[in-house]
């Protein structure tokens, strides 16, 4: 009986949004000619001939592409069961017969001619429902300033990836203004409320509130007009958008207006006090809580319309008032019937990242109130770390409601080559084999994205992969030759050391946030283990500049020789910090002074200047997307601040300090660099004068350059400067002896 319930949740799921007429048939083929001619230009993209019918996956139901065609004189006809499905298709003929790459760093889309042959008819249908792509933070750590240029761009991407479900959060503060204001908040209140641009993700999910604030109105006005382009191109290619619901938070003005109310003030987070933390929680049973739900629901639908789905999460990384399984069930079903309420064919999204997050919390009988509280197949939850710490296998699959495995792989956005790829390839098939599954897709949840794509790549080939890669070093040899148009021994083995190093974490000290000693505030306690060797990223950084001379015309290639070069420079950050660390502890002053003086004054400007000569790594360009969606200078001045405290401070007083941490042009000298030329001259003084280092006192004297930086108004360059592989050489030449000698 379990089993045919299970089945009875999972197939109500699969129907969801599935069907449409004719005519979304031919508007979704529509927008995957359109793709094409954007993605190659209107010649090349008439040897494609694209088309969707339905029937294609009548049989089960599943997302299902169909390849033929190609050759002298004959079109390449790509169908497809859905507009993604045929994108999804297209994209397995680019890469797979004509050896392209379509990737954020650049893309390598060099057709063959005349285009390859299908040799006998492809047909491949996806082995699950979804392919989820987003993580609430996502929209704050990348997607923050983008315009619709940007989002068209990034729309593409999920839709020749196969992304076909996927969180569209824009413009979500203007429906709770209107809201707000309805209930009776002042303007005045509803400003003091919302956080800044750079901050709204913990604003929707309760965490924070005020911080970094007001959002001006224009931002509403801009955001609500993006949302609408965002909802009708993902709506082209037949993607189902998520849309936000009520979670339960509320603005502590709302208790002036209903001063019966019964609303709890939750804990701090993240370090901040309750000037902009401690939210609002609305009790469950109150009658305020459908009435705002519902309200906020129906006014959203009825300005972006709706695909059933909606994302909410009540205790994201928030401790609930109480542990009773009766209060998490009330306060789970509150939720729930907010949103049927308004749509009766609601299906709600939840990240499961509080079961991970809190683990004590969360026992079998906690998790089981929440999961039962809504009817199966009404509740889909994302397991979003399920590369690591998947949540699935202790909690008997979630207890029978359907889940997404997702790759969460990194957090903060932070730069620095990372992946657990033997991992992310075995972990959908094991869930799928796990005994009384609710799998129905795969998903990837970054906190922040434009890193590491080769990790992206492979997540997105398995959510239509039946198995996994069976050779992972194979397959990333083939990924550098269409990444870069051309096969090269030397680039070649570069990867399959990068694969066996960086991109294979395993263990308990795995994690996707950077903990680097060159991203954090320095002091003498500061960890440099790493689980690999790193002298597999010395000799993938050799083998890379020894095939400059055939591939630096490659910009794929040239972006990767940066972010090479920037992970060996890490490193040796690391290897100098030892040095330091050792001759202080010594009381050796000149040895200090010595690795001191090249890490802060010699190698961290010489990454600077490499880091600057690649587009994807300034400072400039962070701030100026930030600048130009402002419609005056003072907002310009704010969204830059936004910017910046995002990227260091993250709080007013450090509160999450170094969190979102990159490594960008501007930002290492200007931020990283002179805190350790702080660090090293306090050193250096406290052995001559022969006095203990304070840490307490460094610190405070640190945090007042990280604010400097913060408030600075000095405008950083936007555009490259300099050439990549002389600035790379030079910078090879003067460490990499040192460093195969052991003699920094």
């Amino acid at each position: 009986m379990e089993t045919v319930a299970m089945a009875a949740a999972l197939g109500f799921l699969l129907l969801t949004a599935a069907g449409g007429s004719a005519g979304d048939e031919a508007r979704e083929a529509a927008a995957v000619r359109e793709l094409l001619v954007r993605l190659l230009g209107p010649g090349p993209a008439a040897a494609f001939s694209v088309s969707v019918e339905r029937a294609l996956a009548a049989e089960s139901g599943l997302d299902t592409y169909r390849l033929s065609g190609g050759g002298v004189g004959a079109r390449v006809r790509v169908l497809g069961s859905t507009g993604v499905a045929a994108a999804a298709g297209l994209h397995r003929y680019l890469r797979d017969f004509c050896g392209c790459h379509v990737a954020w760093s650049g893309s390598q889309l060099r057709l063959p001619q005349p285009l390859p042959v299908v040799p006998e008819e492809l047909t491949e249908a996806t082995p699950n429902r979804y392919r989820y792509y987003q993580n609430v933070c996502t929209q704050s750590y990348s997607f923050v300033w983008w315009d619709w240029a940007r989002w068209e761009q990034e729309i593409d991407w999920m839709a020749l990836n196969g992304i076909n479900l996927a969180l569209a959060w824009s413009g979500q503060e203007a429906i709770w203004q209107q809201v707000y204001l309805a209930l009776g908040l002042t303007q005045t209140e509803i400003d003091e409320y919302f956080t800044g641009p750079a901050f709204l993700a913990w604003g929707r999910m309760g965490n924070l509130h005020t911080w970094s604030g007001p959002l001006p109105p224009s931002w509403h006005l801009k955001q609500v007009y993006l949302q609408h382009r965002i909802l009708d191109r993902m709506r082209s290619f037949g993607m189902i958008p998520v849309l936000p619901a009520f979670a339960g938070h509320v603005p502590k003005a709302l208790t002036r207006v209903f001063p019966q109310a019964n609303i709890t003030q939750m804990g701090r987070w993240g370090h901040f006090n309750c000037s902009y933390s401690c939210s609002f929680l609305l009790a469950p049973e109150d009658p305020l809580f459908p009435m705002v739900g519902s309200l906020f629901l129906r006014e959203l639908t009825k300005e972006f319309g709706t695909d059933h789905i909606y994302g909410a999460d009540t205790f994201n990384e928030m401790q609930p008032p109480s542990s009773e399984p009766s209060y998490l069930a009330a306060a789970t079903a509150a939720v729930y019937q907010a949103m049927i309420a308004v749509d009766p064919d609601a299906v709600w999204l939840l990240q499961g990242w509080l079961f991970q997050h809190q683990p004590e919390f969360w026992g079998p009988t906690q998790v089981g109130a929440v999961l039962g509280a809504v009817p199966r197949g009404r509740l889909l939850v994302l397991d979003l770390f399920a590369e690591s710490q998947p949540v699935y296998v202790r909690t008997a699959s979630f207890q029978g409601q359907p889940f997404i495995w997702c790759m969460l792989h990194n957090f903060g956005g932070n730069h620095g080559l990372f992946g657990a790829l033997e991992s992310v390839d075995r972990g959908p098939t094991a869930a799928r084999l796990f005994p009384n599954s609710t799998m129905v897709g795969t998903g990837m949840t970054p906190e922040g994205i434009g890193q590491n794509e080769v990790v992206y790549a492979l997540m997105a080939e398995l959510g239509w992969r039946k198995g996994p890669v069976a050779d992972l070093g194979a397959w990333v040899t083939g990924f550098a030759a269409r990444r870069y148009g051309v096969s090269h021994g030397d680039a070649e083995a570069a990867w399959r050391l990068l694969l066996r190093s960086v991109y294979n974490c395993s263990g308990e000290g795995c994690s996707g946030h950077n903990r680097s000693p060159l991203v954090r505030r320095p002091s003498l306690q500061m960890v440099t283990d790493v689980w690999y060797n790193r002298s597999d990223v010395r000799e993938a950084w050799r083998l890379l500049l020894s095939a400059t001379p055939t591939l630096a015309s490659s910009p794929a290639f040239c972006y990767d020789l940066v972010d090479v070069t920037r992970q060996a420079v890490q490193e040796l950050v690391s290897l100098y910090y030892e040095e330091v660390r050792t001759a202080y502890l010594n009381k050796e002053l000149v040895p200090l002074m010595r690795a001191g003086g090249v890490l802060a004054y010699e190698l961290l400007p010489a990454l600077d200047k490499v880091l600057a000569s690649d587009s994807h790594f300034l400072l400039g360009s962070w701030l100026e997307q930030a600048r130009v969606a402002a419609v005056s200078e003072t907002e310009a001045r704010f969204y830059e601040q936004n910017s910046r405290y995002q990227l260091t401070l993250w709080g007013p007083e450090g509160n999450i300090l170094d969190y979102a941490n990159k490594q960008l042009a501007g930002l290492v000298a200007d931020y990283y660099a002179p805190r350790w030329r702080l660090f090293t001259e306090t050193l250096v003084e406290s052995l001559v004068q022969g006095i203990p280092f304070q840490q307490h006192q460094f610190d405070k004297n640190a945090f007042q350059l990280e604010q400097t930086f913060v408030l600075s108004t000095k405008r950083y360059p936007s555009q490259p400067q300099g050439d990549t592989v002389d600035l790379a050489k030079k910078l090879f030449l003067k460490y990499y002896p040192r460093w195969v000698a052991g003699a920094l």
